[in-house]
This record gives C-alpha cells, sequence and structure tokens, in this order.
C-alpha cells in the first residue's frame, strides 16, 4: 500500500488480448501485476462465438472461452485479475494513480494501456440481437463462415472495400451497401471492386433490419437475410444475407485517455515501435495504437512488447 492505495509496479487497463497478454508477461517477469478488466473483461473477442484463427487451437475456440484462459493464466502467474472499470487516471505524478468506478483506487510505478477499440455500429436494434449471430465487425475474423452463402458489407470507405473483397475468397455474392452515390474508398479499391464479377454495389442504400431465420437451428437464432432500403425512391428490398458485416469505422477506447496522452486524430494513442508514450513509464498496445490490423493475435504480441518494455522500465528504475 502506498498513500492509501493498492499498489502494483504494473496496471494494465483493459483486458483483451493485448491487456491478458501483458499480464501474463508481466506476472511472469517477477512484477506485481493487477488486470483492470471492467465488468466484461475480454474485448471484441466476447462478441465472437468461433475463433479459428488463433495459434494453438485445431479447433475453433468461443471468444469468451479464450479470453477466460488468458486471464486464469494470468492469475496463476500471480497477477490480480479484477473485474473493475478504470475510471480516470493521473499520469502527471509518480506513482500514477487509477480510479475505478467503484471507488477504489490504485497506484502503479508503471501503466499499459489496452483499453482497445470498439467496432463502430449502426444502432438499429436488430443488429444488437444478431452480433456474433451473423453480424459481425470483422471480415477476417469471421468470413470463413460463409463459404459458398451470401453476404453483405455496410459501409463505403477503404476499410468497407478491403472487407468486400476479403470476403469474396469465400461468399458466392458480396452486397456492398452504401448509402450515399458515391464510395469514399480509394481509386484502386473501388476498380477492384468494380472489376470483381462477385461484388455488387448497392449505392443510396440503408440498412433498416437484420431478419432472422433456423439457420442456426431454432427460430430466429441467427440472421439469416437483410431488409435495405433505397434513400431516394424509399424501395425494400430484401437480401438473403447470413453474413452480415459492419464497416463503418472503428472508435479507440481512450477517453480516460483525453488530455493525459498524446491522440491521433482518430483518437488512438499515440506509441512508438516499443510501446512507449510520451509519459516515462506509460505504455500502449494492441488496438487503442492500432488503426489497422484489429487481430487477436496482433495484439497479444503488441501486449507482450508492452510488458517486456515496462519490466526493462522498472529495472533501469531501481538502478538510477
Amino acid at each position: 500500500m502506498k498513500n492509501g492505495n493498492e499498489h502494483y509496479q504494473i496496471a494494465v487497463i483493459g483486458a483483451g488480448p493485448a491487456g491478458a497478454t501483458a499480464a501474463v508477461y508481466a506476472a511472469r517477469g517477477g512484477a506485481s501485476v493487477v488486470l483492470l478488466g471492467g465488468a466484461s473483461p475480454g474485448g471484441q473477442l466476447l462478441l465472437t462465438t468461433e475463433i479459428e484463427n488463433f495459434p494453438g487451437f485445431p479447433e475453433p475456440v468461443a471468444g469468451a472461452d479464450l479470453m477466460q484462459n488468458m486471464h486464469r493464466q494470468a492469475a496463476r502467474l500471480g497477477a490480480a485479475v479484477l473485474g473493475e472499470e478504470v475510471a480516470s487516471v493521473d499520469l502527471s505524478r509518480r506513482p500514477f494513480v487509477l480510479s475505478t468506478a467503484g471507488g477504489r483506487s490504485f497506484t502503479a510505478s508503471c501503466v499499459i494501456a489496452a483499453t482497445g477499440a470498439k467496432a463502430r455500429w449502426l444502432g438499429i436494434p436488430s443488429e444488437a440481437r444478431y452480433t456474433g449471430k451473423g453480424v459481425s465487425g470483422c471480415a477476417t475474423c469471421d468470413g470463413f463462415f460463409y463459404r459458398g452463402k451470401e453476404v453483405c458489407v455496410i459501409g463505403g470507405g477503404d476499410s468497407a472495400a478491403e472487407e468486400a473483397l476479403f470476403l469474396t475468397k469465400f461468399a458466392s455474392r458480396v452486397y456492398l451497401i452504401h448509402r450515399r452515390e458515391k464510395l469514399r474508398a480509394n481509386f484502386r479499391l473501388q476498380k477492384k471492386l468494380e472489376d470483381n464479377a462477385k461484388v455488387e454495389i448497392l449505392y443510396e442504400h440503408v440498412l433498416d433490419e437484420v431478419l432472422g431465420g433456423d439457420a442456426g437451428g431454432a427460430q430466429g437464432e441467427r440472421a439469416a437475410a437483410v431488409s435495405v432500403r433505397n434513400v431516394r425512391t424509399g424501395e425494400v428490398r430484401k437480401l438473403n444475407t447470413p453474413g452480415i458485416f459492419i464497416a463503418v469505422g472503428h472508435e479507440p477506447a481512450t477517453a480516460i485517455f483525453k488530455g493525459k496522452l498524446p491522440l491521433d486524430d482518430s483518437g488512438y494513442i499515440v506509441a512508438d515501435g516499443r510501446a512507449r508514450t510520451s509519459v516515462p513509464g506509460v505504455f500502449a498496445a494492441g488496438d487503442v495504437t492500432d488503426r489497422y490490423y484489429k487481430q487477436a493475435v496482433v495484439a497479444a504480441g503488441a501486449g507482450c512488447k508492452a510488458a517486456m518494455e515496462a519490466l526493462e522500465y522498472l529495472e533501469e528504475a531501481e538502478k538510477a
């Protein structure tokens, strides 16, 4: 205890793949570690029912199971794994101070920010109802499951175009649904879409509703189709697409770091190649710094790197 607070050498904020891996490496490196993951620790993987591309699992693994195993591993190695939501941080003094929504306070010699980024959703009720049951924010994660089936992608920027092109490797047809009369994606991506016979672009259309079916066994268990509407004519069309990919961007979970750490124009934490931020002793890892890959294995690797850098920082601080 220091200053009446619970003190740890390393505090990891966020318990997705980056945060959990950081906690594993930091604890195994001999540091006292707390992993603060909030009420639902695990990040976006909690929305993924089957993961086939995380190394070491010959059979698909549920995202929740994978994250539970990571948390158990961190705890076995000595990390304190707590379901506490960090509400604010004070990085202006040492040790750093973290306050939770539940009223607890922690101090730490090092902080690893691994709060992740969330896919931006459309906000319609049926979208939420079928998230993880046909509705996805990641084609790389879930595209394989729609081999030989029709799918749709919602969006019009580079991410949406890339997702649509990726899905043509598996799907029999890919509908790209965009509310405006032309895409925002760069010219080369638009040309690739136009040249791909599997892609059909529906301009001036929006997703009205995700429709359930018996694709998963029980009526309504999984998505089976979508209802899309022409914003100019009002005409409604049904597409039999059991795979619906929302590609309207991501939002980094960096609210608690605003004014405390440098953020880029999109709100991602700015860190160097060694996971170091501009504040000595504060590191960042995973989707909170990653504008492009958004993959669990990439985040895990970044968490490893951040922990190793934090351990080195502690070692150098002790020598000083």
